[in-house]
């Protein structure tokens, strides 16, 4: 029998119907979307992570803990991020939705 695989955009949207799973993974999503920005910055830099972790001196296993969201960085720890790619540090206030 073969398995039929659904699209994320139809599974998401399934969930999301559901307003105690909207409110956590709102509660959440500002966590996820400094991770995918994260590994988007490693990734277009061409590093893998350990290359990352030897600029910022630390383990990969610390760089690989920060992009599966075991561990929430410090802000110091963002900007010596950023600063490792070549980047600077922004954050920003956006009217809710």
């Amino acid at each position: 029998m073969r398995r039929k695989f659904r699209e994320w955009k139809e599974v998401k949207a399934e969930f999301l119907s559901n307003p105690e799973f909207k409110r956590e993974y709102e509660k959440l999503r500002p966590k996820y979307e400094a991770i995918s920005a994260m590994i988007k910055a490693r990734l277009e830099s061409g590093l893998t992570q350990k290359e990352l972790a030897n600029k910022l001196k630390t383990k990969q296993s610390n760089i690989s803990r920060v992009e599966s969201g075991k561990i929430t960085p410090s802000l110091t720890f963002l900007n010596r991020f950023a600063q490792a790619l070549g980047k600077r540090l922004e954050i920003r206030f956006k009217p809710a939705l």
